[in-house]
C-alpha cells in the first residue's frame, strides 16, 4: 500500500501529511451554496445550505425525476433567496434505479454465460418466498431464457482451462445486434478467481455492440455463482436507465448553470455521476440510504446528551409510499452485502434496511375475509391521498392522520397544499361501512370515519413495529437499548406510538426530518468498495498473496476517488469456520496479521451466536473501501416567530383531546412541550402523545422522552 493513502492503523508521517493536505485544501475553498436533492415516490425533497442558514423546499415527483429535480432547486433557491448559479455542489439521491427493478422498465438485457449454466439465474436457491404457499412464484427473471447465451469456455479456481473463441464472440455479437439488445450481462463460471475469459468476452463485445455491457469481475468479483449473475444482470439491466437519467439530468442542471451531481450510492457514501453511469446497481437504495446517514448525523449526538446508556440509533423513515428502517448500532451505520429488492438478490455493499410498503400514501382497504389493510398499493403524488383534493378516490394513511387531528385544516403540506378535510372524513366513512366498523364507533363514542381512521393507523403501526423488531429482536438487539430517530413526511406522527409499542423511551425528530434523506445528502463522504474472493485456510494463509490482492483493491477503489491522498482506506475479510455456508466480517490489520484476524473472527463468532469453534477457520472474501470525509455542515438554529398558532381536536386511542398546535420553528431551543401537542412545518408534523414530553435541542432537533410512571 502506498505511503499517501490513511488506514486506521497507519500514523506515519505521510499519513499525517494527507490528511493535513486534505484540511488545508478544504480551508482555502470558497465556501458557496451546498446543494442536495432526494427524490421519492411522492415528494422530491430539496435542501440548500448556505451561510445563512438551512433551507428547505419539497415538490411533487415526477414520471421524468429531472423534472421534479429541477423544479424543486427553483423553489428552494427562490426561498433561499439565491440565484442556483451560486450554488457550488450539488448532491442527488435517486429512485430510478430501484423503479426499473421494481417496475420492470430496464433495458433489453442479454446474458452471456457459460455454456451449460444459463439457467443458473432462473433456478436460483432452494428456498422458497413463503415456505408453506403451494401457489408461491419466483419473480420472473430479468433476462428470459432465449435471450440467455452459453459460450464455450471454462475456468475453475486454479485457472483457464478452455479459452474463449473470439470468432463466437463475433457471432454472439451479430446474434444480440440483430435481437435489439440494449445490455449485456457476462457472468463466466469462476471468473471472480480468474477472469481472463470474462474480460476478453466482454472486450469483444464493447467492440462490436454499441451497448452497455456489465462483467462480473467488475461488479462483483466474489464467488456463489447465482448472487453473482443476478447482481451483474441487474447492473445491466438498471445502468442504461440510470445513464439516460443522469445525462438529463446534468443537460438540466447545465441549463441552470448548477455543477453537475454527484450521486448518492447503497452503500451510504457519494460517487460522481460517471462512476454510477457505468455500474447503476451501486445506486438502487440511493435515498434510503441518505437518509441513514442523515439521521447518524442529526440524531447521534442527542442520545449522548439526553442518555448514557443506550447502544444507537433505530432509524426509522416513513415517506408517501413506504417505511424503511436500519440500526445505527455503536457508532456504525449497520451494512450488509446480502440484501434482495423485489425477491432478487443484489450483491454490492449498501446499508442495511428493511421496507415495508406502509407510507403516507398507502392505501387502506378490506380484504376477502374482512379484515382492514394497508397497503402496499399507494396512492403516490398524482393523485394522491383524497385530502390533497387532486382526483384520489382511495383512503390513505395520510386521510386517516386528517380524519384524527393530528393535520388540521389550515395545515399546507410542502407550504402551499391545502387539505380538504371532509372529503378525507367521507372517504373514511366509507371504509368504515365496509369493514363493518359500526359497533366499534359506537362502543368508544366516535363516529364511524374516526374508528376506520384509527384501524388505519394502528395496522400500518403494526406492519412498521415488525419491521423495527425485524432488525433488532429477531437480529438478538433490545430495542429498548436504542433511541428512535424518526423522519420523512409522516415518521414524527408515528413515532411515539411505535417506540410505546417496543419500549423505547427516547426519539429524536431532527429540525428538518421532512427531508432528512435530502439534508443527509450534504453529510455523506465520498465512499468506494471492491471485493474479491480468495478462499483458504488461516492456518495455511499466504500473507504475501493476500496483502497482493488488498493492493489491488485499494487501487481499484482509489481509482475512482476524486482526491486519493485524502482516501481513508478500510480493509475487511468474510471468515467462517471450514463447512459453514455463511461468513462474518472481520476487520483486518495492515500488515496483515492471520492470528489477530483468528481471534477476531471467534470474537465476531461468540457475539453473534453464542459460541465459537476449536475447528480451522476460513478465509473467503477481502473488502476494501475507501472513504474521503466530507466538511461536516453547521446549521445554526434560533426560534422564530409565534411558536402557539391555536388548538386542535385529535383522537388519541379512544379519547378526544383539545391539543395544542405548534410552529415547529417558532420554538425556541430550550422549550419543553408536554403532551398531548402537535408541532408543524412545512414538510412534517410531528405528534406528542399524553404520555410524552420534548424539549427543542440547540439545532432544532425535537428530543422526545417517555414521562416517569406512564
Amino acid at each position: 500500500m502506498t505511503a499517501d493513502r490513511a488506514t486506521d492503523t497507519d500514523a506515519d508521517d505521510g499519513t499525517r501529511s494527507a490528511i493535513e493536505a486534505h484540511e488545508a485544501r478544504l480551508a482555502s475553498e470558497t465556501r458557496g451554496a451546498r446543494l442536495a436533492v432526494d427524490v421519492g415516490g411522492t415528494f422530491t425533497d430539496v435542501v440548500v445550505l448556505t451561510d445563512d442558514g438551512l433551507t428547505t423546499a419539497k415538490v411533487p415527483s415526477t414520471a421524468d425525476q429531472s423534472v421534479g429535480v429541477v423544479d424543486g432547486i427553483g423553489k428552494a433557491c427562490d426561498e433561499a433567496g439565491i440565484d442556483p448559479d451560486d450554488i457550488d455542489s450539488f448532491v442527488h439521491g435517486t429512485t430510478v434505479s430501484v423503479n426499473a427493478l421494481l417496475e420492470g422498465t430496464g433495458a433489453k438485457t442479454a446474458l452471456v454465460t457459460t455454456e451449460g449454466f444459463r439457467d443458473v439465474l432462473e433456478i436460483g436457491r432452494q428456498d422458497r418466498p413463503a415456505l408453506y404457499d403451494l401457489d408461491a412464484e419466483k419473480p420472473a427473471p430479468l433476462v428470459p431464457r432465449r435471450r440467455r447465451y452459453g459460450i464455450d469456455e471454462r475456468a475453475t479456481v486454479d485457472g483457464i482451462e478452455t479459452s474463449v473463441d473470439e470468432a463466437d464472440i463475433r457471432d454472439l455479437a451479430d446474434r444480440l445486434d440483430d435481437d435489439d439488445i440494449e445490455s449485456v450481462a457476462v457472468c463466466l463460471l469462476h471468473a471472480y478467481a480468474h477472469p481472463e475469459n470474462e474480460e476478453r468476452v466482454a472486450s469483444v463485445l464493447r467492440g462490436e455492440c454499441d451497448v452497455h455491457v456489465s462483467a462480473s469481475h467488475e461488479v462483483l468479483a466474489e464467488f456463489r455463482e447465482y448472487e453473482r449473475t443476478a447482481t451483474t444482470v441487474a447492473d445491466a439491466y438498471v445502468t442504461p436507465t440510470i445513464d439516460a437519467y443522469i445525462g438529463r439530468l446534468e443537460s438540466r442542471a447545465a441549463d441552470l448553470s448548477v455543477p453537475a451531481p454527484k450521486v448518492m450510492q447503497s452503500n451510504g457514501g457519494i460517487a460522481d455521476a460517471a462512476t454510477v453511469r457505468e455500474h447503476a446497481v451501486t445506486t438502487v437504495l440511493s435515498g434510503p440510504a441518505a437518509g441513514v446517514v442523515g439521521a447518524d448525523a442529526t440524531a447521534g449526538t442527542h442520545l449522548d446528551e439526553h442518555t448514557s446508556d443506550l447502544r444507537g440509533l433505530i432509524t426509522f423513515d416513513m415517506g408517501g409510499t413506504s417505511s424503511d428502517v436500519s440500526l445505527v448500532r455503536d457508532g456504525e451505520i449497520e451494512r450488509t452485502t446480502d440484501a434482495t429488492i423485489g425477491n432478487r438478490p443484489i450483491g454490492t455493499p449498501m446499508v442495511d434496511l428493511t421496507t415495508v410498503g406502509a407510507g403516507g400514501g398507502s392505501v387502506a382497504w378490506v380484504d376477502a375475509g374482512g379484515a382492514l389493510r394497508v397497503g402496499p398499493e399507494s396512492a403516490g403524488a398524482d393523485p394522491g391521498p383524497v385530502c390533497y383534493g387532486r382526483g384520489g378516490t382511495d383512503p390513505t394513511v395520510t386521510d386517516a392522520a386528517v380524519v384524527l387531528g393530528y393535520i388540521g385544516e389550515g395545515s399546507a403540506l410542502g407550504g402551499e397544499l391545502e387539505l380538504d378535510v371532509a372529503a378525507a372524513r367521507e372517504t373514511l366513512a366509507t371504509l368504515a361501512e365496509e369493514a363493518d366498523l359500526g359497533s366499534e364507533a359506537r362502543s368508544t363514542g366516535l363516529d364511524g370515519a374516526v374508528a376506520a381512521a384509527r384501524g388505519v393507523y394502528r395496522v400500518a403501526n403494526a406492519a412498521m413495529t415488525r419491521a423495527i423488531r425485524s432488525v433488532t429482536v429477531e437480529r438478538g438487539h433490545d430495542p429498548r437499548q436504542f433511541g428512535l430517530a424518526a423522519f420523512g413526511g409522516a415518521g414524527p406522527m408515528h413515532a411515539a406510538a411505535l417506540a410505546d409499542a417496543l419500549g423505547i423511551e427516547t426519539i429524536v425528530i431532527p429540525r428538518a426530518c421532512g427531508v432528512l434523506s435530502a439534508y443527509g445528502l450534504l453529510a455523506a463522504d465520498e465512499k468506494h468498495d471492491a471485493v474479491r474472493t480468495h478462499r483458504t485456510p488461516l492456518d495455511a494463509l499466504d500473507a504475501a498473496a493476500v496483502e497482493e490482492i488488498y493492493d489491488d483493491l485499494v487501487d481499484e477503489v482509489c481509482a475512482d476517488i476524486a482526491d486519493p491522498s485524502a482516501a481513508r482506506i478500510e480493509r475487511v475479510a468474510d471468515c467462517r469456520y471450514v463447512g459453514q455456508s455463511f461468513e462474518l466480517t472481520v476487520p483486518v490489520d495492515d500488515p496483515l496479521d492471520p492470528d489477530a484476524l483468528q481471534a477476531r473472527f471467534h470474537a465476531a463468532h461468540e457475539t453473534a451466536f453464542g459460541y465459537r469453534m476449536d475447528d480451522t477457520v476460513e478465509l473467503v472474501t477481502l473488502r476494501t473501501a475507501a472513504t474521503v470525509e466530507r466538511e461536516p455542515q453547521t446549521v445554526a438554529y434560533a426560534g422564530e416567530g409565534n411558536p402557539r398558532t391555536g388548538d386542535r381536536t385529535a383522537v388519541f386511542g379512544d379519547e378526544r383531546y383539545d391539543t395544542p398546535v405548534y410552529a415547529r420553528d417558532g420554538l425556541a431551543t430550550g422549550r419543553e412541550i408536554d403532551g398531548p401537542a402537535i408541532l408543524e412545518a412545512d414538510e412534517s408534523t410531528a405528534v406528542v402523545l399524553p404520555s410524552w414530553s420534548g424539549v427543542i435541542a440547540d439545532d432544532g432537533a425535537l428530543v422526545c422522552t417517555k414521562e416517569d410512571g406512564s
